[in-house]
C-alpha cells in the first residue's frame, strides 16, 4: 500500500531493509554482464598524429599569398577529397580493413570513413588554426598506426598540390585577363590618338595656350595695322614731295612739261590718294591740305594747257633731277613695305580667326574628349591593377613551387597504441553496476507498489480513511510466549486506552 500515500524517510528505510538483497543481486549480475561484454566486444586501437600549420617563410609584405581561404574550410574540403572512394579504396585493399565483418565494399568504405577523425586545435593566443590531430581507429594497433600515417601523408601532399594548383590557376586566369585588358587598352589608345589628330589644337589642355596665343596675335595684328597706317602716310608724303618736285621742274623748263593726258592721269591719282587720306585723317591734316593744293594746281595747269594750242612734238623727254630720283626710289621702297605689311596683316588676321574658332569650339570638343579619356583612363587603371595582381600571383606561384608557402608539418609520427581505447573495462563494470542498482531499485519499487500489506497506522488510514483504535503486536511472538508459560502483554498502553473506551 506504499504507492497510495506519501512516503517518509522511515518508509524508504523499511523498503531498503526489505529489498536490499534484490538490489544487490541485480547490481552484481549487471556488473558481471558489463565485464563480460568488455571481454567479448572486439578491442579498438586509436593511432594519432599531430600536424602543425607553418606559415609562409617570406613575409606577406613582400609576397602576398594567393590562397586566402579560411583554413577550416580548406581542411574540410581536403577531408572530403581524401575520404573519397578513389582515395579510401586503395587503403582498404592494402591493409584489408574490416575484412572479417562479412560486409561489401561500400560498407567497408563507410566504416573506414567513420574510423578517421580530424580534430582542429583551437588557440586563443594564435590567430586562426595552429594545427590539427589526425586519428584512425582499427582492431589492430599496427594497422591503426600505418593507416594513420598514410592518411597524414595524403593530407600533406593534398595541401601542397591544392595550393600549387590554386596559385597556378590564379596566375593563368590573370594572364588571360591581362591580355584582354591589353587589347582593350590598345583600342582605347588608338581612339585617343585618332581624336587628338582630328582635333589637334582644339584639345582642352590646349585652351590656355590658345588663349595666350590669341592675345599675342591680337597684339601683333594691332602692330601690323599701325605699320600699314604709318607706311601709307609715308607713301602719301613721298608722293606729295615727288609731285612738288615735278611741278617745280615743269615751271623751270616748260618745254619739258607733261602732256594733258599725263596731267589728267596724275590728277586721278592725286584724287584717289586724297580720298584715302580723308578716310584716315581730318581735313586739317597737313597731308590732306598739301594734296588738296596739288590737285588745285594741277587742275589749273590742265585748264591753261587746254586753252593753248598743243605743241608739235617734244624733241626729247625731261630728265629727272637727283632729288626726284631719290624720292621715287623711296616711294618704291615704301610701296614694297606696304605690300609686305598688308600680307603680314592678312596672315595674322587669318591666324586670329583660326584661334578664335578653336576657342569657340573648345566646349564641344571637351565634352567628347572627356568621354574618350574616361574610357582610356578606366582601361589603363584596370590594366595596371591586373598587371600588379599578376606579378604578385606569379611570385606567390614561385613561392609555392619552392615550398616556401604555408605547409603542413607532421610534428609527431603516428603512435603505436599500447592499450585499446575501447572497450574500457572499468567503464563497462561501473556502468553495469550502476545499471544494476537502478534496475534493482526499479524492481523493488514496483514490488512495493503492488504489495497490499498494512504495516502501520498510516497504511490503515490510507486504505480505510478511519482512525486506528488498537495495534496488535506481531503474532510471530505468540509461539515463544506459550512455550515459556510466562504472561506477555499482547497490546500496548495505547491498546488499554482503546479497550477502556470500548468498555
Amino acid at each position: 500500500m506504499l504507492g497510495h500515500r506519501e512516503l517518509t524517510m522511515e518508509d524508504y528505510a523499511g523498503i531498503l531493509k526489505r529489498r536490499y538483497r534484490l538490489i544487490l543481486l541485480s547490481a552484481v549480475l549487471l556488473l558481471g554482464a558489463g565485464l563480460g561484454a568488455s571481454y567479448i566486444i572486439p578491442a579498438q586501437y586509436v593511432s594519432q598524429t599531430l600536424v602543425l600549420i607553418e606559415q609562409q617563410k617570406v613575409p606577406e609584405d613582400y609576397v602576398k599569398p594567393v590562397v586566402n581561404e579560411d583554413l577550416g574550410q580548406r581542411l574540410a574540403s581536403m577531408k572530403e577529397q581524401i575520404l573519397s572512394r578513389s582515395r579510401v579504396e586503395p587503403i582498404i585493399e592494402r591493409y584489408n580493413l574490416f575484412a572479417g565483418t562479412n560486409k561489401n565494399l561500400d560498407d567497408r568504405i563507410d566504416l573506414t570513413r567513420k574510423a578517421i577523425s580530424i580534430a582542429p586545435i583551437r588557440s586563443e593566443q594564435a590567430h586562426g588554426m595552429p594545427g590539427f590531430f589526425i586519428s584512425f581507429k582499427a582492431q589492430d594497433a599496427r594497422t591503426a598506426q600505418q593507416v594513420c600515417g598514410d592518411i597524414t601523408s595524403l593530407f600533406v601532399s593534398e595541401n601542397l598540390s591544392a595550393r600549387e594548383q590554386s596559385a597556378e590557376g590564379t596566375t593563368d586566369f590573370l594572364k588571360q585577363q591581362l591580355a584582354d585588358s591589353k587589347r582593350n587598352l590598345d583600342d582605347q589608345d588608338a581612339k585617343l590618338a585618332a581624336f587628338q589628330r582630328k582635333y589637334i589644337g582644339k584639345l582642352p589642355e590646349q585652351t590656355a595656350s590658345n588663349s595666350n596665343t590669341l592675345q599675342a596675335l591680337t597684339t601683333q595684328l594691332d602692330a601690323a595695322n599701325q605699320t600699314v597706317n604709318h607706311t601709307q602716310q609715308s607713301i602719301t608724303f613721298i608722293e606729295a614731295m615727288i609731285s612738288e618736285q615735278t611741278h617745280e621742274s615743269q615751271n623751270a623748263e616748260p618745254a619739258t612739261g607733261m602732256t594733258v593726258d599725263e596731267r589728267r592721269k596724275e590728277l586721278k591719282s592725286l584724287i584717289a590718294q586724297k580720298q584715302e587720306l580723308q578716310a584716315l585723317y581730318t581735313p586739317d591734316h597737313p597731308d590732306v591740305v598739301a594734296i588738296t593744293r596739288k590737285i588745285a594746281d594741277l587742275q589749273g595747269e590742265i585748264a591753261r594747257n587746254s586753252a593753248e594750242p598743243a605743241p608739235a612734238a617734244q624733241a626729247s623727254k625731261v630728265v629727272d633731277s637727283p632729288q626726284l630720283q631719290q624720292l621715287k626710289a623711296q616711294l618704291r621702297a615704301a610701296q614694297q613695305s606696304m605690300a609686305n605689311a598688308k600680307q603680314e596683316q592678312v596672315r595674322i588676321g587669318q591666324q586670329v580667326r583660326t584661334y578664335e574658332s578653336r576657342i569657340e569650339s573648345s566646349p564641344m570638343v571637351e565634352e567628347e574628349y572627356k568621354q574618350v579619356t574616361r574610357d582610356h583612363e578606366t582601361a589603363l587603371e584596370f590594366y595596371n591593377t591586373l598587371l600588379k595582381k599578376m606579378n604578385e600571383s606569379s611570385m606567390a606561384t614561385a613561392l609555392e613551387h619552392r615550398q616556401q608557402g604555408e605547409q603542413f608539418r607532421v610534428m609527431d609520427a603516428p603512435n603505436l597504441p599500447d592499450a585499446p581505447t575501447f572497450p574500457n573495462r572499468i567503464v563497462f563494470a561501473a556502468g553495469g553496476f550502476a545499471a544494476g542498482l537502478f534496475l534493482g531499485m526499479m524492481i523493488a519499487g514496483l514490488l512495493e507498489y503492488r504489495d497490499t500489506s498494512l504495516r502501520n497506522e498510516r497504511d490503515i488510514w490510507a486504505f480505510t480513511q478511519l482512525p486506528t483504535l488498537a495495534v496488535i503486536a506481531n503474532l510471530d511472538s505468540l509461539a515463544s510466549t506459550a512455550s515459556s508459560h510466562k504472561p506477555r502483554k499482547l497490546h500496548s498502553r495505547k491498546d488499554k486506552t482503546a479497550e477502556s473506551v470500548l468498555g
